[in-house]
């Protein structure tokens, strides 16, 4: 729901640091109240930074599942759990250079492995640090929302993308596109660094979460994720509709500091949904998406590539004076078609396809360090 934009935007990738993808604030929808205006509007607030801040949490949670797998079977941690990051940081590489600037994997990667010590360290150290990095985000937040604050807006939204990176992505090589990339690594690879802190902090709470039982079964579980729901769109809506208000002055607050904050109500919406109306298709899709999950992330920024840039359909330049509705109906369609990929291949097969080379290569690299399906 978010990259999907990012793709449809002019200048594809570029576009998210000039701000030929901004214009979905609720300052904007005031200046522009039709209903297309409205539908991009909501369809992108409900989107951006929430899922990337709840994918955080939920890896802190794999990592959890992973370090208390390996104390059990007397395996020395994180010694056990390298290999696996340092292969996300290659697959990350790879994917930032062939298919997506933005892609969060070698992020992930690399704060993985500075939790996954932290794990082995005491309670007391892992709170120190998680105070220490939920403070160190929130003065680095508030000194970025002064520095917009004070500059006009034209600093603020950006002038968007010059007409060479346009025609670069609406009809350049795929060659040409990678050489931009690698050109522009610094420019591109700028989130992560800014939100290093806060990544941090999602993956430690994703811990915390899973050892007091948010995702398990029973009253203690519901208990929470009522909680999570009440206090992370109680605190969270409110947040997020008042940063948009402030129009892109606001996009450090409502990205990077309600966006988490509303991601915990939504984990709390999802699980109290489940919890009351679970029913098996349901359970069967969101499972096959799980299992199949590194593939098809990498997989929905392959299809959106080829369907917008010129390499591929070039949509976003055909379809550009067309409104949000075809981007919607874009991210529908590849949503539909991953559920039912992932569900068809797992049939035949027990992992991803990504997955399956994973596990392959660690078996080859640490065969005792990962049990065999």
């Amino acid at each position: 729901m978010t990259n999907v934009w990012i793709f449809a935007a002019p200048g594809g990738e570029w576009g998210a640091l000039t701000g030929a993808t901004s214009g979905a604030t609720l300052r904007d929808l005031l200046d522009d109240p039709s209903l297309a205006s409205a539908a991009q509007t909501f369809f992108r607030l409900a989107a951006d930074g929430k899922f990337l801040a709840l994918l955080t949490v939920l890896f802190g949670v794999g990592l959890a599942i992973q370090y208390d797998s390996a104390r059990r079977r007397g395996r020395p941690w994180p010694g056990s759990y390298r290999p696996r990051a340092w292969f996300l940081l290659a697959e990350g590489t790879v994917h930032f250079v062939l298919v997506f600037a933005w892609d969060v994997l070698m992020a992930y990667a690399l704060c993985s492995l500075l939790v996954a010590r932290l794990l082995a360290a005491s309670d007391r150290v892992r709170r120190v640090v998680f105070r220490s990095a939920v403070a160190f985000h929130l003065v680095l937040m508030t000194a970025g929302s002064i520095v917009l604050a004070l500059g006009d807006e034209a600093s603020a939204t950006g002038s968007g993308p010059d007409a060479a990176v346009v025609d670069l992505y609406a009809h350049g090589s795929y060659a040409d596109q990678v050489s931009f990339r690698l050109a522009n690594v610094l420019a591109l690879r700028i989130e992560p660094v800014l939100s290093f802190a806060l990544l941090t902090v999602l993956f430690l709470l994703g811990v915390r979460l899973h050892r007091a039982g948010a995702f398990a079964p029973g009253e203690e579980g519901r208990r929470i994720r009522g909680r999570l729901l009440a206090w992370g769109l109680g605190i969270g809506l409110p947040l997020t509709l008042a940063a948009s208000l402030a129009g892109s002055q606001g996009f450090l607050v409502q990205r990077y500091v309600a966006a988490p904050v509303l991601a915990l109500g939504y984990a709390g919406l999802v699980g109290v949904i489940l919890d009351r109306f679970a029913r098996p298709p349901l359970i069967g899709s969101l499972t096959a998406v799980g299992r199949t999950a590194l593939s098809c992330y990498v997989g929905q920024n392959l299809i959106c590539m080829l369907a917008c840039y010129g390499i591929g359909l070039g949509l976003a330049e055909r379809l550009r004076d067309s409104g949000p509705w075809w981007v919607m109906g874009l991210w529908a369609g590849v949503c539909l078609l991953l559920v039912l990929g992932a569900r068809l291949w797992l049939r035949r097969f027990p992992t991803g396809p990504l997955e399956s080379v994973q596990r392959r290569l660690l078996h080859r690299a640490v065969p005792a360090a990962v049990p065999r399906p």
